[in-house]
């Protein structure tokens, strides 16, 4: 049994040995828990949609959406060693063993979602300004090829905090990670956070660069009904998930590095050290709950992949037909907004 959160903070301080900031897991784990139930049903089910909807091969969006769902398969796999850990379940080795690899392997993760997010909503502001798609941003290829250089990228970053020796540490009830690392490594560590903030604050300005164009777009269209609808649309659309981004992914990076300065020693004193450790669990949680809501951002963002989930699912049969109409009456509305762009010019 795990012993009391007060007696082994006061013992620790008693010590003077160590400062103990990750003993009051429970809630987070209890929540960590819920997080995995309900995102496993819907992400299993975006993955079997993908294999049936061989059309979504044929557009850039959908190559966003599919390292998406990759991310997220990722985050899935690493988060019951973190489970386990939190709730003092795992043995010493399994513990070690989260802080090496599991640990990186969910911040690949977090920082794949953040990238791939910030593409598929400047791809669909991209595809909604017919002016700009002859942009290299939208051809399928390009947007392979810029998924590579993103998981590259992250793993040039993160797999040295992997590979980087740790120091032997006497077993104890909490394991704190950053009390494994050697120096070098805790050097590696803060560097790595700083690139990442820099991934993040980047993501940030293309999305609200994205909103902020479609919006402005919607202005100038209020003279065009048609118009008017479409850009209402698409700016509702961005305007929604770009306003999910900015609260599930701020918060985390705002405490995110003050912590790195207490896990790297530059902050000292305990209870800061232990707010900190609260913030940036609970901010943590709040950035993994896209799990949940990307499977709604498959169905509603991308039209093959609504049309295949209508077509597996019977009791959405009904409603195949309608979306089907979808692509034919775009692509018959699509010259038409074109040639009255050409007019105005």
């Amino acid at each position: 049994m795990m012993p009391n959160a007060s007696n082994s903070s006061a013992a620790g301080a008693a010590e003077g040995t160590q400062c103990v900031v990750n003993d009051q897991m429970g809630p987070f784990t209890v929540l960590y828990i819920l997080l995995l139930i309900i995102s496993v049903p819907g992400n299993l089910l975006s993955v079997w949609v993908f294999i049936r909807c061989p059309r979504a091969r044929q557009q850039s969006s959908s190559v966003y959406l599919v390292n998406l769902l990759a991310a997220n398969l990722l985050l899935l796999i690493a988060l019951p060693f973190k489970i386990l850990k939190d709730l003092g379940a795992a043995p010493w080795s399994l513990m070690v063993f989260h802080c090496q690899a599991s640990a990186v392997t969910i911040y690949i993760s977090l920082y794949a979602s953040i990238a791939f997010l910030a593409f598929i909503i400047t791809d669909c502001y991209l595809q909604d300004c017919h002016t700009l798609r002859s942009l290299r941003l939208q051809e399928v290829g390009f947007a392979r090829l810029l998924s590579v250089v993103v998981w590259l990228l992250l793993l040039l970053i993160m797999v040295p905090n992997m590979a980087l020796p740790i120091q032997q540490v006497q077993e104890r009830p909490y394991l704190s990670c950053s009390s494994l690392k050697k120096d070098i490594s805790l050097h590696w560590h803060a560097l790595t956070v700083f690139l990442c903030t820099a991934l993040f604050l980047n993501a940030s300005v293309a999305v609200l660069l994205s909103s902020g164009l479609a919006l402005k777009r919607l202005l100038h269209s209020r003279r065009d009904t048609k118009l008017w609808v479409d850009a209402r649309r698409a700016a509702g659309t961005l305007a929604l998930v770009g306003l999910a981004f900015i609260l599930s992914f701020v918060p985390y990076h705002v405490v995110r590095t003050p912590y790195t300065l207490a896990q790297t020693e530059v902050i000292t004193d305990c209870r800061t050290k232990r707010q900190l450790f609260v913030g940036k669990e609970s901010t943590l949680l709040l950035s993994m709950l896209h799990l949940c809501f990307d499977p709604l951002l498959f169905f509603y963002l991308h039209t093959p992949f609504r049309q295949t989930a209508h077509t597996m699912l019977p009791c959405s049969r009904k409603q195949t037909v309608s979306d089907a109409e979808e692509p034919a009456a775009e692509e018959m509305m699509e010259p038409e907004t074109c040639a009255q762009q050409e007019d105005a010019v």
